[in-house]
């Protein structure tokens, strides 16, 4: 059993096959402690990775592998890699930390936890949990371990997709680090899957808030189609917590584009708890919000693609607006 860190693992008993280290439920039925029929769910292959984002001024660390299936020889990556059975992320991060560049780090920063869907390997989600490394630096001796012969400092400007593999091109172009997004407002973070052929244009910014929590609440979304907003709206809900009113904005975003007859898009959320749990990664432990998120289930099998990616509050702020507005219009409602 994988427990303890990070939260999204939490709860959860996993039957996996001991033969697949790193891959915590692969053709495994994934069950909660209280156990029942409504909470088993059969999940798709996943493996858990961990990966370190070390990064001096503009520049951040790659290492060139030698070693590996013909996809991925000759690709840059960053240091990190799948996790041994039973191994936690912090302990999993410093081993490959040692073996892949021969630093000993203590101090782990956790960054984000993401997921990809990646057919190169036969349909198998990735969860990465990112770490920021921030003791080492051009100036450290470094020793590239034995899946690699050599590695390299690279600005945002050097990067070019077919040198990379497709795990490191995609969280680099999802992360909000200096080097990568140097003006997020003009750049938002974008979760692509790096499979498909074709890249979202609709984009829904979705945010809910809770004066109280539980207090007042209510929930909006904007839409944007090429990153011009097409439609946007929400409402009042009552009183309710912060995370369920997120849930209604979610859910109130994916009723419009319904009615709009898009079928492809992207979520962007400054909730990351919402994010993982609508991606698979956290369980919904609050039986309140089990209702609004069967209705949230049940639309989601209206679309061809639907991705969920966490994004900075600075980010998400005319949703956020919205939500406020809303607020401040039934004040006297709530007095």
């Amino acid at each position: 059993m994988f427990c303890g860190y990070p939260p999204c693992l939490y709860g959860w008993e996993y039957q996996a096959s001991k033969a697949n280290p790193g891959i915590f439920r692969e053709n495994a039925t994934l069950i909660h402690k209280h156990d029942t029929k409504t909470e088993r769910a059969l999940l798709m292959k996943q493996r858990v990775v961990v990966q370190a984002i070390i990064q001096d001024r503009d520049k951040i660390l790659f290492l060139r592998r030698s070693q590996g299936r013909p996809g991925i020889v000759g690709k840059f990556e960053l240091p990190g890699g799948t996790l041994e059975d039973n191994e936690q992320p912090d302990d999993g991060m410093r081993r490959h930390l040692h073996n892949d560049i021969g630093v000993d780090v203590q101090n782990l920063q956790l960054e984000d936890v993401m997921s990809m869907t990646d057919r190169e390997e036969g349909d198998v989600q990735h969860v990465f949990i990112v770490y920021r490394i921030d003791n080492v630096s051009k100036d450290t001796p470094l020793r590239p371990g034995r899946s690699y012969d050599k590695y390299e400092w690279k600005s945002k400007s050097e990067i070019q997709q077919n040198e990379f593999r497709n795990s490191a091109y995609y969280l680099l172009n999802s992360k909000n680090t200096t080097a990568i997004t140097k003006s997020t407002e003009q750049s938002p973070i974008k979760n692509v899957d790096v499979n498909t052929s074709y890249k979202t244009r609709i984009v829904i910014y979705s945010d809910g808030g809770s004066r109280g929590n539980p207090g007042p609440s209510a929930a909006a979304f904007v839409i944007l189609d090429n990153e011009t907003v097409i439609d946007q709206g929400g409402e009042y809900i009552g009183i309710t917590t912060n995370n369920q009113a997120e849930y209604h904005g979610v859910l109130l975003g994916l009723e419009r584009a319904v009615e709009k007859g898009i079928d492809a898009l992207e979520f962007r959320i400054d909730s990351m708890l919402v994010v993982n749990q609508l991606n698979g990664l956290y369980k919904i432990k609050n039986r309140e919000l089990w209702p609004v998120n069967e209705r949230v289930q049940t639309l989601l099998s209206k679309f061809k693609s639907v991705k969920f990616h966490h994004v900075p509050r600075e980010l998400n702020k005319m949703a956020d607006a919205l939500v406020n507005k809303l607020l401040d219009e039934h004040q006297n409602d709530i007095e």
